[in-house]
């Protein structure tokens, strides 16, 4: 043999040798998921397995769990737990899809999901970690009601209902709903999650109590638990509240990634309970922090920002506000309503309602990316009084229902991107507030001085 032969003889050795040892490529070496409720299916995810080399390689690919995994995988558009020879041509990639549904068991915490997903070429096995936290929790799951509005009852007619924390709540497929004369307990530390349109609904005369800790607050939040969703702003429909004739009741609370956060309205009469809100923060909503219509509502040390429409929209009722800090600076899209929006008119549909609207705000910092922060409209055929004492307003004109407030100055948030709406060493609204109005500590737990801070946090 000559020495040309020689040298292709070993070309083709290496050649072959290098195909039966070529390794592919990852995008990612471990997919993880945050927790994924029992029953309920994840997100989907994804990675890509790449062929670096300049020939065309075969790979089986096997889901180690097999069909008894909790995960699943689709290998470019197909399904299964097993595919052989899956073709990647040279320089060129494909796609690995995965989710996880977990069935229910015995445990009240979190627990670990594992499975992998292996490659084989030739001589050479390769592997992708698949990792998941499971949560047990109750599903609640609309089963009344028509296509435009399904709900669950889950506090009938003089029936008292308690919400502990050992396992979390899932709204599924609708509302869950509290009729006439039932009455829902939240205790400290619940966590309530909501499926895509789900919420939850206090019909008329109905009663909720929901009273957290500072240090275990009551969660309302979507059930999507990836870092993804976070800035999803209408992850859930909202808590839509009906009048009643009993308080109902929201303290250490924190709502968010709603469309609305809180809706409170009456449906056909104006009666005398009203809806408390205390050391609250609700955030992230693609619509309002809070609509009020013909209702009544009193908050204080409450925190509402992030919001798409407006933070704070009253329209006929009675509305006593006090140490709240309302900060816009919404920027997934353009926001055109100001932060705080008060009138005696609403619509719904083709029917204007005209009622007579008092709001009062005490110590309240009104802030945002806007010129005009605060908006306010009255129509003829009902009286309206909306008065603001020693705020903090962001507002292009002075009206003379402003008492001692202090406007355009900015309040010098710590972080307001990160919505961290302490106050800084110099803000001006340290030491503005009035005193003597009843609020004594702030949306900490800390103690307020004889010359309070403006907003939620003292400094």
């Amino acid at each position: 043999m000559g020495l040309l032969g020689v040298a292709l003889l070993l070309c083709q050795c290496n050649k072959t040798e290098s195909d039966a040892n070529a390794k592919v490529e990852f995008s990612d070496d471990k997919v993880c998921f945050d927790t994924v409720f029992t029953t309920v299916g994840s997100v989907t995810k994804n990675f890509r397995v790449y062929n670096p080399y300049n020939f065309d390689i075969k790979i089986d690919i096997d889901l180690a769990g097999g069909k008894t995994s909790a995960f699943s995988i689709n290998v470019d558009g197909q399904s299964g737990t097993s595919f052989r020879d899956v073709e990647i041509p040279a320089k060129d990639s494909l796609f690995i899809h995965v989710k996880v549904n977990v069935n229910p068991n015995d445990q009240t915490t979190p627990f670990l999901i594992t499975d992998s997903i292996l490659f084989r070429h030739g001589t050479t096995t390769q592997d992708v970690d698949l990792v998941a936290f499971g949560q047990n929790a109750h599903f609640i799951v609309a089963d009344a009601g028509g296509s435009s509005l399904r709900y669950k009852i889950i506090a009938h007619e003089h029936e008292v209902v308690h919400w502990t924390n050992e396992l979390p709540y899932v709204i599924y497929g609708g509302y869950a709903a509290i009729d006439s004369l039932g009455t829902l307990i939240i205790d400290p530390g619940t966590k309530i999650y909501f499926h895509s349109g789900a919420g939850l609904w206090v019909y008329r005369y109905g009663n909720i109590q929901a009273v957290g800790t500072k240090e275990n607050p009551i969660i309302f939040r979507g059930d999507r638990m990836s870092s993804w969703f976070d800035t999803d702003y209408a992850q859930w429909d909202r808590i839509w509240i009906n009048e009643g004739t009993t308080d109902n009741r929201f303290e250490n609370v924190e709502i968010t990634n709603a469309f609305i956060g809180l809706q409170v309205e009456a449906l056909s009469e104006f009666l005398s309970g009203r809806t408390i809100l205390k050391n609250c923060l609700i955030h992230n909503t693609y619509n309002s922090g809070i609509l009020a219509r013909a209702a009544r509502l009193t908050a204080e040390n409450c925190v509402i920002s992030n919001n798409g429409v407006c933070g704070l929209q009253l329209q006929i009722g009675v509305y006593d506000l006090k140490h709240l800090t309302v900060g816009n600076y919404f920027i997934q899209s353009a926001r055109k309503n100001p932060a705080v929006y008060i009138s005696n008119l609403y619509s719904n549909g083709a029917t204007n309602y005209i009622g007579e609207t008092q709001a009062s705000l005490t110590n309240c910092i009104i802030y945002g990316s806007l010129t005009d922060e605060v908006g306010i409209y009255e129509a003829e055929g009902a009286s309206l009084s909306a008065t603001f004492e020693n705020c903090l307003i962001k507002n292009s004109s002075s009206l003379a229902n402003f008492i001692n407030c202090i406007r355009n100055q900015d309040p010098l948030f710590v972080n307001k991107t990160e919505q961290d709406f302490k106050l800084q060493d110099s803000s001006p609204a340290i030491n503005a507030g009035k005193s003597g109005i009843g609020v004594t500590t702030d949306i900490e737990g800390k103690a307020r001085d004889g010359q309070p801070d403006i907003g939620a946090y003292e400094h």
